[in-house]
């Protein structure tokens, strides 16, 4: 118990805590207790019995946690409705996905560095994977063109279709998976244990199963979770990951405030965060430490790995509100300036140029050769600087930096490939389904598509459909998706749109 752990009581009577949940508290209970403990959707809607029912002094102090959400509407509601409470907020960011700024006066803060120094939370270290030059073919004209560093910087800070496409292609994401993996098997190493995961942010669910096959292909154990799920598939990615039978776990904000697997010790960014806060909120899923008060201990490190290209770096401008100590801690991290290109491969990009606008309108065609820069958070240990000084010595600077940054792929076999991308396939089919029935306006657990009268919704009877169709392409049969040769997914692959094509004049 809280209070006799820290020594603020010696012994009871202790404060009654009393639950607002739904209808199983009343006036009565709220009367007798001295903390009420709820959350801001049970005080939300018109005539909601508790704002309603309490007078205006009934509070003397409120507290709210992740308290960065305290100036939308629903807050301001609760405060005006007791407005001689005092107010405590306590958040860990200080602005809103919207970019709202926390209300309130700052009275406290801990810096991050100085939380890391005490053990309280990993030691991390960003990742930076650093093409050297940029070429693409012009939307307008068709010209092939190399970019400048500048130009590099600024594509990818206002072109939302060349960020996406480094975080989407198969090369540069790919890079993205092997670095994360290489952080993964060097961490695992260094603290003897097996245990300690990827967690990495995608797009959205087509994105997330690509990321998983990526990571499938080169022999990881990976799984996703996503509201679009539904309870019992996320449940079950959520026990894999509990019980240590999962090596990567994605997700679509799935996975923010509140959740805490402190195994988890890579950050792998394939999303596009438009705010500081949720980015925040995501790497914060890395920092959770393994041993408790054992700051130099190997177990409590976590990396953030993320692609130049994809305009991450920017988010941490919005700190500029943040306390000195935390602007400081990460500009180290993620620094604004100094992301060199110069040092690694090219990048060659073109436009998809089909009839009508991709989601994604480049395409990465191939990377080599990408460097990684590591950005330490706290010096390192002196006796390894020296060691690096004689390495230095012997073998020159240059030479010992090529050794070490060089990224190498993970090998991926064709097994690997192949079992990868036939798990892909349920996923695609799934998520092309539920686009079909969204676009028409179909309800998916509605039975109208179910002209046979077999029970079936609207998504199985679409989703069978689709997988047919997917059988009858290669020439299989249902129950055969495990026989399946690299060649005829390949084929899947390039005949999809005529197979979408005809599953939907056979269910429409």
């Amino acid at each position: 118990m809280f209070y006799t752990k820290s020594g603020t009581l010696i012994g009871g009577p202790y404060p009654e805590p009393v639950e607002i949940r739904g209808n199983t508290t009343n006036r009565g209970d709220l009367d007798e207790g001295h903390v009420v403990i709820t959350n801001i959707q049970q005080l939300q809607g018109e005539g909601n019995r508790w704002l309603q029912g309490l007078p205006d002094d009934y509070f003397d102090l409120v507290l709210f946690d992740e308290g960065h959400h305290n100036v939308a509407s629903s807050w301001e509601t609760l405060k005006a409705k007791f407005p001689r409470a005092k107010i405590v907020n306590f958040s860990a960011t200080p602005l809103r996905a919207d970019g709202k700024l926390m209300a309130g006066r700052v009275i406290y803060s801990y810096p991050v560095a100085r939380a890391i120094q005490e053990g309280y939370v990993k030691r991390l270290k960003a990742v930076v994977l650093n093409p050297r030059t940029l070429r693409y073919v012009r939307d307008e004209d068709g010209v092939e063109i190399d970019v400048t560093l500048d130009e590099v910087k600024r594509l990818g800070e206002d072109d939302s279709d060349f960020r996406r496409s480094i975080l989407t292609s198969k090369e540069t994401l790919g890079t993205i998976v092997d670095a994360s993996i290489r952080e993964l098997q060097k961490l695992r190493t260094g603290a003897s244990d097996n245990r300690l995961k990827i967690i990495a942010a995608a797009l959205n669910f087509a994105h997330c199963a690509q990321v998983v096959a990526a990571y499938r292909e080169r022999g990881l154990r990976a799984g996703f979770v996503h509201s679009r799920e539904d309870g019992a598939a996320n449940v079950a990615v959520m026990n894999k990951l509990e019980n240590h039978q999962l090596d990567v776990i994605v997700q679509v904000r799935k996975l923010g405030e509140g959740f805490d697997h402190k195994y988890l010790a890579v950050a792998a960014v394939f999303n596009v965060f438009s705010s500081l806060s949720p980015f925040v909120q995501f790497v914060g899923r890395v920092m959770r430490v393994v041993k408790q008060n054992a700051p130099g201990d190997p177990a409590n490190n976590g990396v953030v790995v993320f692609h130049a290209g994809a305009n991450v770096a920017r988010r941490w401008e919005d700190f500029q509100q943040y306390s000195e100590a935390d602007q400081d801690y990460f500009d180290q991290l993620l620094p604004l300036e100094g992301l060199d290109f110069n040092n690694a491969d090219e990048l060659v990009i073109e436009p998809d140029t089909r009839g009508q606008r991709p989601t994604n309108q480049v395409e990465v065609k191939s990377q080599t050769g990408v460097l990684l820069e590591e950005i330490p958070l706290i010096d390192d240990d002196p006796d390894d600087l020296a060691q690096l000084d004689r390495l230095v010595a012997k073998y020159g600077a240059l030479a010992l930096q090529e050794r070490m940054n060089e990224l190498a792929p993970i090998p991926v076999t064709k097994v690997r490939a192949r079992q990868a991308k036939r798990l892909e396939i349920s996923e695609r089919v799934k998520t092309k389904a539920a686009e079909i029935l969204a676009a028409r306006g179909i309800n998916p657990g509605g039975q109208e598509l179910d002209r046979v009268r077999l029970g079936k919704t609207n998504l199985v009877v679409m989703m069978s459909a689709l997988h047919r169709n997917v059988n009858e392409v290669v020439g299989r049969k249902s129950g055969e998706r495990a026989e399946f040769t690299r060649q005829q997914l390949d084929q899947v692959d390039a005949e999809w749109d005529s197979i979408v094509e005809k599953a939907v004049k056979e269910t429409f």
